[in-house]
């Protein structure tokens, strides 16, 4: 009996102290499922972008470009004056093509224009990557093996790409270097990036190294445009459609640039052209302002960068920080609030491992179980049995972070639109105004271009926003350059009947 007495209460003091720990443990998850909580409530309250904080941000971006537009460093926006008086008008006509130089690869194109009503007849190109010893080297080096692979590409050419006798060929040059230009055919390199560092190049017009390039080739060319991606963007929106009046890319980075009337740049100082029209290049992408929706991880991730206090515009909408961002969320939640476990998963520590590609599939999951989620979270992350309840977090900061980049995207539109007076309808009248946009992250990411787009929608109101289209412009920096050369050609006006 006795010894029944001692089992019977031995077993039961067990039972009670299993009780006691499932007990302990679900007031600790509880515990931890508070905290998680609280740090998304508090992200998605400090993230917030009510109608009435865009409209601020879009007023904000118009004072800024009006600033930039009087004098040079008159605003964080820098509102680079392109040399682009005249943009495509759809009746060009011939063979032109264009170098898109912007990083470890560049591109050769050619593109055969019909002339009115017959647009693009034919395009080519090839593609070639840069050694990395030329990344280092001189200025001679690489201009010398780019200006042979041209060379290369122009001795290829069959009978359908024969110019009139005694014509040039003409190039349009997409350079993605910081760049000083002077003319619509020259600018001064200022610094390289993306692992470029050739010292002797530095303060060299780069539309003049590419020429003796090219003439040490015995390849009669003509560098007609030095053009940026984005002015590219905005020449090839308008080519298909006259009422293109601005071109935004939101891919890795972001930009805008935009049609002006040339008296009202202040701190334009040659001639008027004769089209009254300067594109100018916003460099939206530094844009700055109090009204901006700024966390603690935006604060952190902007003092880490290798940039900090700059680009500030672009670290809140771009491809390149969506996925990081939430990254740092993650981070913290698995840190106070053991999100994946008692210990930090060590791949979740690594800056930019999740890439904003990855942050979409999660974002557009929609199976019930979140498979999707459930993968990148394994494959990338190496986090692997994360429950339901875990996935849908994830999927919260999705949404949280990119519903604010794609709204503050749409103020900056808005912001541009006002600049131009095309915001609102003057008079009655109802002209249809159009913006171009390209980039990998406003293609590729539904959810964040549907957003930007119901959120233009939301601060133009119905009525105007009838009139305002986005169109998707494709390959700014290829043929929107060769579009730009032959805008800008030296035969224009001459009869090619």
């Amino acid at each position: 009996m006795g010894k029944k007495a001692v089992v019977i209460i031995t077993a039961a003091a067990v039972c009670t102290a299993a009780a006691a720990l499932v007990v302990r443990h679900r007031i600790r998850s509880s515990g931890r499922w508070a905290r998680a909580t609280a740090i998304i409530k508090e992200l998605e309250e400090k993230c917030g972008t009510p109608i009435g904080k865009l409209r601020q941000v879009a007023d904000a971006m118009a004072v800024e470009m009006h600033a930039g537009l009087a004098s040079e460093g008159g605003s964080k926006l820098k509102m680079i004056i392109s040399y682009v008086d005249n943009l495509p008008t759809g009746t060009e006509k011939g063979l032109f093509y264009a170098l898109d130089l912007g990083g470890t690869n560049f591109r050769v194109l050619r593109v055969q224009l019909g002339g009115k009503g017959r647009g693009i007849i034919s395009q080519e190109f090839t593609e070639v990557s840069i050694p990395e010893n030329l990344m280092v080297g001189t200025s001679d080096a690489l201009f010398d093996y780019i200006a042979a692979e041209l060379a290369k590409f122009v001795a290829k050419e069959g009978q359908d790409y024969q110019l009139p006798p005694g014509r040039q060929r003409e190039l349009g040059f997409t350079f993605s270097f910081p760049v000083l230009q002077s003319s619509i055919n020259s600018g001064t390199l200022i610094k390289w990036t993306k692992g470029f560092s050739i010292d002797d190049a530095v303060g060299q017009d780069v539309v003049a190294e590419l020429s003796k390039a090219i003439e040490k080739q015995g390849l009669d060319m003509r560098v007609s445009a030095l053009v940026n991606d984005t002015v590219g963007t905005l020449a090839g929106g308008r080519y298909v459609n006259g009422d293109v009046v601005a071109a935004v890319i939101l891919g890795t980075g972001t930009n805008a640039a935009y049609v002006e009337r040339a008296h009202a740049i202040p701190k334009w100082h040659g001639l008027l052209p004769k089209s009254g029209d300067m594109v100018i290049n916003m460099e939206w992408g530094n844009f700055k302002s109090a009204h901006l929706p700024l966390t603690e991880y935006d604060h952190s991730l902007d003092t880490e960068s290798l940039n900090p206090g700059d680009q500030i515009f672009e670290k809140l909408i771009s491809g390149m920080y969506l996925g990081e961002i939430v990254r740092r969320v993650l981070c913290k939640i698995a840190e106070e609030a053991s999100l994946f476990g008692d210990t930090v998963p060590p791949k979740l520590k690594v800056p930019f491992i999740l890439r904003t590609p990855d942050m979409s599939a999660m974002h557009h999951d929609t199976s019930s179980d979140l498979k999707v989620v459930r993968d990148i979270l394994k494959n990338v992350l190496e986090i692997s049995n994360t429950s339901l309840k875990v996935r849908k977090i994830v999927v919260e900061l999705c949404n949280i972070v990119a519903t604010r980049g794609a709204r503050l995207a749409a103020a900056g539109i808005v912001g541009v639109l006002k600049k131009v007076g095309k915001d609102a309808f003057k008079d009655g009248e109802k002209q249809r105004t159009v913006v171009a946009l390209d980039g990998g992250l406003y293609e590729h990411y539904n959810e964040y271009s549907k957003c930007m787009e119901n959120t233009l929608r939301e601060l133009l109101g119905e009525e105007v926003s009838e009139s305002i289209v986005i169109e998707h412009s494709n390959d700014g920096s290829g043929i929107g350059a060769a579009l730009l050369a032959a805008s800008h050609s030296q035969y224009l006006g001459v009869d090619e009947s």
